[in-house]
C-alpha cells in the first residue's frame, strides 16, 4: 500500500468513523438508561475515548521519530 493510498483512507476513514461514533452516541443516549441517568459520566466517557485515542497515535508516531532520530 503506497501513501497515496494510505492518504486516501485516511482522509475517508476518519470523518466516516467520526460519524458512526456520534451515531453510536446519539442511540446509546436515546436508549440506554444508565447513560441518560448519569450524563456526566457517560459524556465524560463520549469524550475521552477518542482524545485519549488520539494522544496514543500521536505519541505513538511522536516517539517512533524520536526513536529514529536518536
Amino acid at each position: 500500500m503506497n501513501s497515496d493510498t494510505k492518504l486516501f483512507f485516511f482522509a475517508l476513514g476518519i470523518p466516516i468513523a467520526g460519524l458512526i461514533y456520534c451515531g453510536l452516541g446519539i442511540t446509546a443516549m436515546a436508549t440506554v438508561t444508565g447513560v441518560r441517568e448519569h450524563p456526566l459520566l457517560s459524556g465524560g466517557l463520549f469524550f475521552f475515548i477518542p482524545f485519549l485515542t488520539a494522544a496514543f497515535i500521536w505519541m505513538r508516531a511522536s516517539a517512533k521519530v524520536y526513536r529514529k532520530d536518536g
